[in-house]
């Protein structure tokens, strides 16, 4: 062994490396992503809402350790705005695999994407974990070896912190048994030689043990970067995909928030699961569209251009005119030929909004309706998707919408939505997917249409309702009802616009569509959302 220093200060300086490393080494982490006491409140909150985390969280850890600060770490980068990953030797050797899996995760090219859906929502970060859980099993089982390899580095760093805790133990006993002179006696020199002994000892295994985890490390790091590619790129899509049937059925992320975590997932499950799931693109492109057309619409003011006439609208006036201020001794004409409304104008033709009223569209939902035109879409989700962007029409100018849907004549149900109140999600997405099924009448519906314009005239005077009828089929109506009709509509001066959807029979002159509509379209190419764009500007 050699001769044993005999004064503590000798002690003390073979002693100091383990000393040190008695008190910084136990300091590791076991969370690969750094994050405050509000992330892991959100991550606790969300992991407590969410059955499918504790189910994903249990299943892994039956077969794999440290499996929830994996989860936590999977979360944390999809939520936090800049997730920030920790240095490597700052990690518990038992969690580098964690470690490697999410430095891969952040390194592929998917999760910039994935990170726009999730960044700060917990709600679409707690999908993004369960949209990787598969691809999270797979790493784990093909890392298994690494993972055994960490497990061993981590016993044998605690061993050694050990060790240098009994060096600091043993050097404290030494002390403490120093005579004046600082002498130490020779069996508690002893002592203390033999654990720093151990400590080196002990440090060398550390060390071959954590080089040996690297080494298996390294070997599993390409399988795990392909994984997490695939990984983001799926939970990316997954993510879009949800945003982009929340965007497409209206469904506004303010109110996402007020949702809880369950209700948010039963929503979002019915989306993707709903008759109308598969043309959630269709209904987006018509909402958009809608509202492209409703900005082209104005009241008021002025559209077209079609020359230039004498007033004193200062929006109007042109160029030429404005020149004149620009020069002091033109100033007052300016102004005298303001006074007299005597300024040259563009002449425009305005587009008029002229509905007051509620907006009533009536939708066949016959048989007939369920059949499939170009691109695939059914003529149902052609009249469903024009509804819905109806619905939008009528909110944004503070008007009711009343959802008609109809087939025979026994066969109607009724949706309102008043324009003082939201529109609840689940009322809306029962509108889209309830399918009747049947014949066809145009009778049922319209009577309940004009009984609704009715009610509204006498419960608030309100005239000028817009009744949109969109069918595919041709039926009649008798004579009695068709006076009461006419009867009806001079009295409420309501609109009636006709949607043929892929019927033009039922749009030929002379039909009975065409006697009932004031404006009458028809529609064969069912993928064309702009079909029935001019509806927007008018309505």
């Amino acid at each position: 062994m050699g001769t044993t220093p005999s004064t503590l200060d000798e002690l003390m300086s073979r002693s100091g490396k383990w000393l040190g490393l008695s008190t910084t080494a136990s300091g590791r982490h076991s969370a690969a992503v750094v994050a405050d006491r509000f992330d892991r409140i959100t991550w606790r909150d969300t992991y407590e809402q969410s059955a499918g985390l504790r189910e994903v969280a249990e299943e892994l850890s039956e077969r794999h350790d440290h499996t929830g600060d994996l989860l936590t770490d999977v979360f944390l980068a999809a939520y936090q705005a800049g997730p920030r990953l920790r240095e490597r030797e700052e990690m518990a050797p038992s969690r580098l695999l964690n470690h490697q899996i999410i430095a891969s995760l952040l390194e592929s090219p998917g999760f910039a994407e994935l990170h726009r859906e999730t960044a700060g929502d917990p709600y679409a970060a707690a999908m993004a974990v369960l949209a990787q859980a598969a691809a999270l099993r797979r790493m784990l089982e093909r890392s298994r070896e690494a993972q055994e390899r960490s497990e061993q580095a981590e016993k044998a760093r605690q061993d050694a912190e050990e060790a240098a805790s009994a060096v600091g133990e043993a050097l404290r006993q030494a002390a403490e048994e120093t005579d004046e002179d600082g002498t130490v006696p020779a069996p508690a020199a002893d002592a203390v030689q033999r654990s720093v002994v151990a400590a080196e000892t002990s440090e060398a295994d550390a060390q071959q043990a954590a080089e040996g985890a690297a080494q298996a490390l390294a070997g599993a790091a390409s399988g795990i970067g392909a994984a997490t590619r695939n990984a983001a790129a799926n939970a990316a899509a997954a993510a879009r995909e949800e945003a982009t049937l929340m965007r497409a059925w209206g469904v506004a992320p303010g109110e996402l928030e007020r949702m809880s975590f369950d209700e948010r997932a039963r929503l979002a499950e019915r989306l993707r699961t709903g008759r109308l799931a598969r043309w959630a693109e269709l209904i987006g492109r018509f909402r958009q569209m809608a509202d492209g057309e409703r900005a082209r619409r104005v009241e008021n003011a002025t559209g077209e251009l079609v020359g230039v006439t004498l007033g004193d609208d200062l929006s109007r006036v042109i160029p030429s005119e404005l020149a004149n201020l620009g020069l002091p001794g033109l100033r007052a004409v300016f102004a005298a030929r303001y006074a007299a409304g005597e300024l040259m104008l563009y002449d425009s033709q305005g587009e008029q909004t002229t509905g007051k009223g509620a907006v009533v569209a009536c939708v066949d939902t016959s048989h007939s309706m369920y059949e499939a035109g170009p691109g695939g879409v059914t003529r149902e989700a052609w009249a469903k998707a024009c509804a819905l962007a109806l619905l939008d029409q009528a909110r944004h100018g503070g008007r009711d919408f009343v959802g008609i849907l109809f087939s025979a004549a026994d066969k109607i149900q009724v949706f309102r939505f008043p324009a003082g109140r939201s529109a609840d999600t689940a009322r809306v997405l029962d509108f889209a997917e309830t399918f009747l099924g049947g014949g066809t009448s145009y009778q049922t519906p319209l009577t309940a249409a004009v009984d609704l314009l009715e009610e509204e005239f006498d419960a608030a005077a309100r005239t000028r309702g817009d009744i949109v009828m969109i069918t595919d089929d041709e039926c009649g109506v008798t004579e009695e009802w068709m006076r009461g009709w006419i009867g009806a509509k001079r009295r409420l001066d309501f609109r009636v616009f006709g949607v043929a959807v892929g019927a033009p029979r039922a749009a030929d002159t002379g039909s009975v569509l065409e006697a009932l509509c004031d404006n009458l379209r028809s529609v064969e190419d069912f993928t064309d959302v702009h079909a029935a764009a001019d509806l927007f500007r008018v309505i």
